[in-house]
C-alpha cells in the first residue's frame, strides 16, 4: 500500500484532481466529507461543536449550518482552533479505518485541504500538491462559485501559503491553465504512484 496526502489552497483543483485519480484507480480518503460526516445530527461531533459555538449555528431542522460557521471561523483564528480540535481527530479515527479496510496494493490518497496548516506530511509516504497562483484561485472562487471577493481572500488567508504548500510536495500539479492540461500531468503522477505503490508492496 502506498499512501498519498493530496492538498492544494482553495480554488486550486485538488477536486478534479482527485476526481481524475479515482478514475485511474486510487482509493480516495476524503478529509471534507468525512469532516461533514461526523457532524451530522446525532452524531457526538455536532453535539461538541454547538456545545463549543451555540445553537445559532444549526438551521431550523437541527443540521449544522456550515456557511454560518465558516464566517465565524475563518475571521477569528483562535475559534477556528476550537473547532479543528473537535474535528480533526474524529476525522482522523475514520481516516485510519477506511485505509485500513483497502488492499494491500492499493494506492491510497487522502484528499486533506488542511495538511500543510496541520503539518500532516510526515503520516504519509508522498505528498502530492496542486498548485495554482494565489491570482487563479481568486478568480474561480468568484467566477466559480459565487464567492464574495473578500469572503474568498479571507479563506485563503486562513490557509497556507503557495511557498509553504510547495514546500512539503513530493510531487506538484501545475493547475494554473486549462483544464485540458491537467488532466495528462494527473495521469504521469499517476504512473509513478502506482509504480511506488508495487515498490512498496
Amino acid at each position: 500500500m502506498l499512501t498519498v496526502g493530496l492538498t492544494g489552497g482553495i480554488g486550486a483543483g485538488k477536486s478534479e484532481v482527485s476526481r481524475l485519480l479515482v478514475s485511474y484507480g486510487a482509493v480516495l480518503i476524503d478529509a471534507d466529507r468525512i469532516a461533514r460526516e461526523v457532524v451530522e445530527p446525532g452524531t457526538p461531533g455536532l453535539a461538541a461543536v454547538v456545545d463549543a459555538f451555540g445553537t445559532g449555528i444549526l438551521t431550523p431542522d437541527g443540521t449544522l449550518d456550515r456557511p454560518k460557521l465558516g464566517t465565524i471561523v475563518f475571521a477569528d483564528a483562535e475559534r477556528l482552533a476550537t473547532l479543528n480540535a473537535i474535528v480533526h481527530p474524529l476525522v482522523g479515527a475514520r481516516s485510519t479505518e477506511l485505509q485500513g479496510a483497502a488492499g494491500a496494493d492499493a494506492v491510497v490518497v487522502h484528499d486533506v485541504p488542511l495538511l500543510t496548516e496541520n503539518k500532516l506530511a510526515p503520516l504519509y509516504d508522498l505528498v502530492v500538491v496542486v498548485d495554482a497562483a494565489p491570482e487563479t484561485q481568486l478568480d474561480r472562487l468568484v467566477r466559480l462559485r459565487g464567492m464574495a471577493e473578500s469572503e474568498a481572500r479571507a479563506r485563503m488567508a486562513a490557509q497556507a501559503t503557495r511557498e509553504e504548500r510547495r514546500a512539503v510536495a513530493d510531487l506538484l500539479i501545475d493547475n494554473d491553465g486549462p483544464l485540458e492540461k491537467l488532466e495528462p500531468q494527473v495521469r504521469r503522477v499517476w504512473e509513478e504512484l502506482s509504480r511506488r505503490a508495487v515498490s512498496a508492496g
